[in-house]
This record gives C-alpha cells, structure tokens and sequence, in this order.
C-alpha cells in the first residue's frame, strides 16, 4: 500500500497546502499519484484538516493520529494504522511526501529488493549520498514500536527512529536530476518545473 504524505503546514511555502500547488500544469499531489499509483495496490494520503478539500483525487484521506503537527512520522503511524485496519494481511507500506515531484517509478521494486538483499527489517532511498529515510518501506507490524516512540519518548526524526533497526539503503543517481529533489518554497518550485522540463 502507498501512502502519500502530505501532512506538514508548509510554512516555508507560505502555508496552505503544498501539494495542491501546481507545477508543469498538475499540482504536486497529481504527480505524485501518477509515480506511485502502479508501483503499489492502493494509496491513501495523510493530511490534516478538512478531507472535502481533496475529494477530486478520490483517495482515503487521513490525519495524523498524534496531535501537533507531529511530523512524518505521523504520517508513516497513520498509514501503518490504516494498511492494519483497512487491509488485512497486508504486511508492507511505502511512504512518499508529496513535495518530490520526480521520485522513481521503480522505487517500491528497487526498495523491496534492498530489503531482501540485506534482510533488512525496514528500506529507505539514497541519492547523492544522503539518505531520504520518508521515502520508506515500513512493515505494518512496526505500528506499535512507532506509536510509543511518536508518544511515549517524543520522537520526531525519522533517522533516530530508524536507527534502532537494520536498515537497507536503495540508491539512486543524481544525474540529469536528483530524483528526490523536493520543494519547500516559492523558488524552489520554480526551479524544479525548469529543471524537469529540461529533462
């Protein structure tokens, strides 16, 4: 199952939500439906506040289950919880933030293959030598882990939650573009439609 993240405040973008904005004639959110929706067998998106606003895209909406604006790591708790509820015997979600408007189309296939070579308990992407722990596959199993971490200790960061487990890293090259290049303000998305127009 994939589930598409897009639970932020987007304050360097100004506010509002960032993957309504447009770019290259589609909003971010579109573009990201349109790399993950053959890679996996179902998507929802995690966003907060009132779902009417995205009922042109006819996905299951859902809030982060921790209140504040915990992070995405809500967002990864939310689709565990939901894969769980939602999709029994389901086992695995990838998670995808909806501000990457390039990320592979070959990500949950070179993720899961990462896993397996490894025999890894959780996978995440790598361009560039950096690490993008959101772009993750989580075993639904781990929502009760994730849940005292998000609660009990206060975790907020991906990697220090990552760090308790053995995990594979897929990885990606950056040229022509960085695959996960993402968006988080006016000129950044600017730059990103000239960038992928190019290519």
């Amino acid at each position: 199952m994939g589930v598409l993240l897009a639970g932020g405040q987007a304050r360097r973008m100004g506010g509002g939500d960032k993957c309504l904005r447009s770019l290259g004639g589609e909003t971010l959110l579109a573009r990201a439906i349109g790399r993950l929706r053959s890679q996996v067998g179902a998507l929802m998106l995690n966003a907060n506040g009132d779902p009417a606003r995205f009922a042109d895209y006819c996905l299951p909406v859902v809030a982060d289950p921790v209140e504040g604006f915990a992070g995405p790591l809500a967002g990864v708790l939310a689709g565990l919880d939901w894969a769980a509820a939602r999709t029994p015997g389901a086992e695995w979600i990838v998670t995808v933030p909806t501000d990457a408007p390039a990320f592979p189309t070959d990500l949950v296939s070179r993720l899961a293959d990462s896993l397996q070579r490894d025999g890894a308990e959780l996978a995440c992407a790598s361009s560039g030598g950096r690490h993008h722990p959101v772009f993750g596959l989580w075993p639904v199993s781990l929502r009760y882990a994730l849940r005292d971490a998000l609660i009990g200790r206060d975790v907020r960061k991906v990697d220090v939650f990552t760090a308790d487990y053995q995990l594979a890293v897929a990885d990606w090259p950056i040229d022509p573009v960085d695959p996960f290049l993402n968006v988080n303000r006016p000129d950044e998305l600017a730059s990103a439609e000239r960038l992928l127009a190019a290519i």
